[in-house]
């Protein structure tokens, strides 16, 4: 077994069995209470995580990007894009179990009716969905865009912009602007060493882990299969190009 095979079967092993632990314990573990939050705490299993995986994999893809304006290889390309598609999964579910969290925390006493029951416009909340946008726009600009050698060059510089704005849009601004979400005002981004036990520990950091391992098998399958797709792709023009014409 090669040195690069043995990694991934590394990393989709601790994918399954940190996420097995992760769901087991963190919905059915017995864990005491976080302040208010009580058991709707145990969402940070889930949520930060979520968003851990995002920038792991978003910097895959300026990797990527960056190697692609160095090398013109397609294949580059198509990685950076995948690690695009895989981050923006994980940044929608992000903003889907954050909506969820804020529903019950900070829109509890509205309504299902009220749009603030389920956004509150939090300026982390609020830049994240931002930065989720500005990526949704590279796929929009990467569809806008006919020539494949032009779509690629193109794209490779608006993704680097997005993946320099990632932090600041995301960890940074929000920081300084404050607001209800965990680290406004200048503290740290996640609930502080007194807010949460060594049993929270014990399963937030193995998800974190395990969320990150199942943005990087994803992004294994999705890249194989593009470039499969693209190979595909330029042995049917080649033939088509070397058959002469009746």
């Amino acid at each position: 077994m090669t040195k690069n095979r043995y990694l991934r079967l590394v990393y989709k092993s601790l994918a399954i069995l940190l996420l097995t632990y992760a769901l087991c314990f963190g919905l059915l573990g017995t864990l005491p209470r976080v302040g208010q939050l009580g058991h709707t705490a145990r969402n940070l299993f889930y949520h930060v995580p979520m968003w851990f995986t995002m920038y792991l994999v978003m910097f895959v893809s300026l990797y990527y990007t960056l190697r692609y304006l160095h090398s013109q290889h397609a294949h580059h390309d198509l990685k950076a894009k995948v690690a695009a598609q895989i981050g923006v999964l994980f940044g929608l579910m992000g903003l889907a179990t954050g909506i969820v969290w804020s529903r019950v925390t900070w829109g509890a006493l509205y309504p299902n009716s009220e749009p603030l029951a389920w956004w509150s416009w939090d300026p982390k909340q609020t830049f994240a969905l931002a930065a989720v946008l500005m990526y949704l726009a590279y796929f929009l600009l990467r569809g806008s865009i006919e020539d494949k050698a032009k779509r690629a060059r193109i794209a490779a510089v608006y993704n680097v912009f997005a993946g320099v704005s990632l932090i600041p849009l995301t960890l940074i601004i929000p920081r300084m602007m404050g607001g209800q979400h965990p680290g406004a005002g200048g503290g740290g981004p996640l609930f502080s060493q007194d807010d949460i036990s060594n049993e929270f520990r014990a399963v937030f950091y193995p998800a974190v882990l395990g969320f990150m391992c199942l943005g990087l098998w994803l992004l294994e399958l999705r890249a194989r299969t593009e470039i499969l797709q693209h190979e595909y792709e330029e042995t049917e023009l080649e033939k088509a190009l070397s058959t002469p014409h009746a």
